[in-house]
């Protein structure tokens, strides 16, 4: 089994920043997928952000030149610095862990990010 614990969530004004991080735990597969998605009141989850263990990256393209994501494999982390925040950046945000050999996701708790003025 593997455990996700987020932090860094809270309440920011637009155009402000915040950083998300998340680490796992436990029986992890090497390599893997980490990243982020988010789920607003009434939408889908949605990805946000991607990596892989070689440090390839994607991103929605509603975060892209605002977000960044970062791993560290030795740690099991992956992080999220989220800049020029928006209110339509307000959402539930999930980190999750792909084990890409038997196809199970890991999900963690999910951390609440509200953009308001």
């Amino acid at each position: 089994q593997v455990q996700l614990v987020e932090s860094g969530g809270g309440l920011v004004q637009p155009g402000g920043s915040l950083r998300l991080s998340c680490a796992a735990s436990g029986s992890i597969a090497s390599p893997n997928g980490m990243g982020w998605y988010r789920q607003a009141p009434g939408k889908q989850r949605e990805m946000v952000a991607t990596t892989t263990t070689r440090g390839n990256t994607n991103y929605a393209d509603s975060v892209k030149g605002r977000f960044t994501t970062s791993r560290d494999n030795a740690k099991n982390t992956v992080n999220l610095q989220m800049n020029r925040l928006k209110p339509e950046d307000t959402a539930v945000y999930y980190c999750y862990l792909a084990d890409p050999i038997t196809g199970a996701i890991y999900w963690g708790q999910g951390t609440q990010v509200t953009v308001s003025s």
